[in-house]
């Protein structure tokens, strides 16, 4: 089947791009508001965009009405500074939590329930307990042709390795971070690596296979049917745990 992406609304294309592109990593990602105020936001459209200097690329929509600018966003704008996490598997509850749509006013680690740590080189806090964290500030804005679609590019400027993930050679135990990624509107946790060529009992193995699901839900549940699931990648209120 092809689709012209030029007959798509914005919803029916975002529906084709996240059940496309997985699994995504995600950037949680803490900002503060010039008042103070914590904001936490997982953010899926989330990539690498340098080595030298090192630099990472958001892309954000706005909140789930279409119209307004989502707090993370206002932010990073208004303050030039955010710190993105790694989301880990032991921290998926409060991570999916944080989707939701808090009142700008609303400290969201208090509401969630999760501890600040101080960062070093910019004010807004670190995650208690999340493993790697990249401190950064706003290297550039761009926003899309609606005004209300941006892309922020960040400069890493401080990195935090938890101690037992840094190896001596200086690169990550990737094998011990329980990594979790974004599909459509669920999550996945990588749990196995491999390097090619794979037998051929492994690859048959796998043929045709369906994901395993780790919830009681059944193996063709897709969060994007359900009244949780919003096009703006929000998780809608009454629906946090």
């Amino acid at each position: 089947m092809f689709i012209d992406a030029e007959s798509l609304d914005a919803k029916s294309a975002y529906k084709l791009l996240i059940g496309s592109v997985i699994p995504r990593p995600i950037a949680w990602v803490s900002t503060e508001s010039t008042d103070g105020i914590g904001n936490l936001a997982p953010i899926s459209f989330f990539t690498v965009a340098g080595r030298k200097p090192p630099r990472i690329s958001l892309s954000i929509q706005p909140r789930s009405d279409g119209v307004t600018l989502k707090d993370s966003f206002v932010n990073m704008r208004d303050t030039g500074e955010f710190v993105t996490h790694l989301a880990t598997l032991p921290q998926v509850l409060p991570l999916h939590i944080s989707a939701s749509e808090f009142e700008p006013d609303e400290d969201e680690f208090d509401a969630i329930g999760l501890k600040k740590l101080p960062s070093l080189a910019v004010k807004p806090p670190r995650i208690e307990g999340a493993p790697i964290a990249f401190e950064c500030v706003v290297d550039r804005i761009v926003p899309a042709p609606d005004g209300l679609n941006h892309m922020v590019i960040g400069r890493v400027v401080q990195f935090y390795i938890r101690d037992d993930l840094y190896l001596p050679n200086g690169r990550i135990d990737t094998g011990a971070v329980a990594p979790v990624g974004r599909l459509a509107a669920e999550y996945t946790v990588v749990d196995n690596a491999f390097v090619p060529p794979l037998d051929s009992e492994t690859l048959a193995h796998f043929a045709g296979r369906r994901m395993r699901r780790l919830d009681k839900n059944d193996e063709d549940y897709s969060m994007i049917d359900t009244s949780e699931w919003s096009p703006s990648g929000s998780l809608m209120r009454g629906h946090e745990q």
